[in-house]
């Protein structure tokens, strides 16, 4: 089974990205616990799901990595789950081994779960003070629901309405392992990495160590990084036929400087999009350069052929070891920075309908 993610799960405008994996540090693991109610002796999950035949199985999935932690199975609609967690986090109630799921904020708490197999969503969760918060954070993201839409049209008299009404739920839940997600939600919408980070710093050290507090961190650091209004670095690599081509010799142009490769899976699946706004912009001083972390020539020049990228692409082919990569902080892809005539950067990670957006704001 595929492994679930929480940010596949909940935070639908992150696109998915194809990530360099790390090996983690030896450690020990501080365990920490939130301000609301914990229960020291773990969870219990007490549920009652009419619609599942007697033997069906029931798995508790980390709401991360999508790995089991604890099963069992329906007998006469009801089921019990019992745990510990260190501390409130994501998890997935899988039944049957399939979709649909039931996700939970889980803490360790006497939980009761009432509902139907018909019904999932609409199941009744009680026992849990991390999800009510979370049931509480949804139902005030809810009246906005548009504005966070992939496509969404912008309106910023929503936008502001949807932002407030998150800085509020923020503001009344300080010790809630919820406001984390707040923030990362806010920060969806303002694409304001000051604020954010302001945000952060007034979580105290147990929000910052949770799993999205961690993320929020390295949300912070990556905007760091080659921040918006800074001259982007020059660099060279070879092209498909072996010629150094540099970025600085489209100084003039606005560049996308794309980071991708042959076998990134979410790349190619947003590559439709970057040759539509190339196609609609080239003729506006406004190109892009693909920089590629494939390993094998082969494979790359025949993904630049079938997906139609007629701009220019260079690679030092050493997957992720490639030097600008390296250079740039590249650990996952797909990634880009859209660079002005003055080679300073403008904006990161433009994807869907925020590239046109961007660009047709720029180049009407």
């Amino acid at each position: 089974m595929k492994s679930i993610f929480i940010v596949a799960l909940l935070l639908p405008l992150l696109l998915s990205a194809q990530t360099k994996t790390k090996k983690k540090p030896a450690g020990t693991v501080k365990k920490t616990t939130s301000a609301a109610a914990v229960a020291v002796n773990g969870y219990s999950i007490h549920g009652e799901i009419t619609g599942f035949a007697d033997g069906t199985p029931v798995a508790l999935l980390n709401g991360q990595t999508g790995a089991p932690e604890t099963e069992t199975t329906i007998s006469k609609n009801k089921f019990v789950l019992k745990g510990s967690t260190a501390t409130p986090d994501f998890k997935v109630l899988l039944f049957n081994k399939q979709p649909p799921y039931l996700t939970l904020f889980l803490d360790n708490s006497a939980v009761n779960i009432k509902g139907s197999k018909d019904a999932l969503d609409n199941s009744v969760v009680t026992g849990s003070p991390s999800h009510a918060d979370y049931e509480n954070l949804l139902k005030t993201i809810q009246p906005y629901q548009k504005v966070f839409a992939e496509n969404a049209i912008e309106d910023t008299g929503e936008t502001s309405k949807a932002l407030e009404a998150i800085n509020n739920f923020i503001q009344q839940h300080p010790t809630s392992f919820v406001t984390p997600l707040a923030i990362i939600r806010y920060n969806q919408l303002a694409a304001d990495a000051p604020k954010m980070e302001s945000m952060y710093n007034d979580l105290n050290a147990t929000l910052k160590a949770s799993a999205m507090g961690n993320y929020i961190a390295q949300q912070i650091a990556e905007a760091k990084k080659n921040a918006v209004g800074t001259l982007l670095p020059d660099f060279t690599q070879p092209d498909t036929t072996g010629n150094p081509v540099s970025l600085s010799s489209l100084r003039g142009k606005y560049v996308l400087v794309d980071f991708w490769a042959s076998w990134c899976r979410p790349c190619r699946q947003e590559n439709p999009n970057v040759v539509a706004n190339y196609n609609r912009f080239k003729d506006k001083s406004f190109t892009v350069l693909g920089v590629s972390l494939d390993k094998a020539k082969p494979d790359w020049v025949a993904a630049i052929n079938m997906d139609g990228l007629t701009w220019n692409h260079v690679s030092d082919l050493q997957g992720w070891s490639n030097s600008v990569a390296q250079q740039f902080g590249i650990f996952s892809i797909p990634q880009n920075f859209l660079i002005g005539p003055d080679g300073k950067i403008i904006a990161k990670n433009l994807r869907g309908p925020d590239l046109e957006r961007k660009l047709n704001s720029l180049l009407k």
